[in-house]
């Protein structure tokens, strides 16, 4: 827990949204390894060192009628970049949708996050240009919660 931890707050910095990890060692043992998991999470090894992680859960499409898979969050080191990892996690990933009758994995990249884009866009992936994303958190999470 203290490597993908460390992993998460690393890729949050280079999102420039460090401020906003709240994530704790406690948090993730119980979502990876709870009694009922609803999270997963794969790393990427290198000379025995963890060097990356893939973060995932399922979702489910009405239209397509199964489940898919959405990449919470993908990361690798920096200096292990170029070495394959990234396109492992993924192709794991894949292959766990192929194998189970998912018909997607999806995820979201900063529009400013070029190297990424071009990665995805390298593997396949396209981008889902039509979709805006919305969230509700904090005050108005909690506004609406309480009806």
């Amino acid at each position: 827990m203290p490597t993908i931890l460390r992993l998460i707050r690393e890729l949050a910095d280079y999102e420039k949204a460090l401020h906003e990890v709240r994530a704790t060692e406690e948090d993730l043992r119980a979502s990876l390894f709870g009694p009922e998991p609803r999270v997963f999470a794969h790393v990427a090894e290198q000379d025995g060192e963890v060097v990356g992680f893939a973060l995932w859960f399922l979702t489910f499409s009405t239209w397509m009628g199964t489940h898919g898979i959405y990449l919470e969050d993908l990361y690798v080191r920096p200096e292990a970049r170029g070495g394959g990892h990234g396109r492992a996690l993924l192709t794991e990933l894949a292959r766990i949708a192929v194998e189970r009758g998912y018909r997607r994995v999806e995820w979201s990249v900063l529009d400013w996050n070029e190297p990424a884009i071009g990665f995805y866009k390298a593997l396949g992936a396209t981008p889902q240009d039509e979709w805006t994303v919305y969230r509700l958190t904090g005050q108005a999470l909690r506004d609406l919660g309480r009806g």
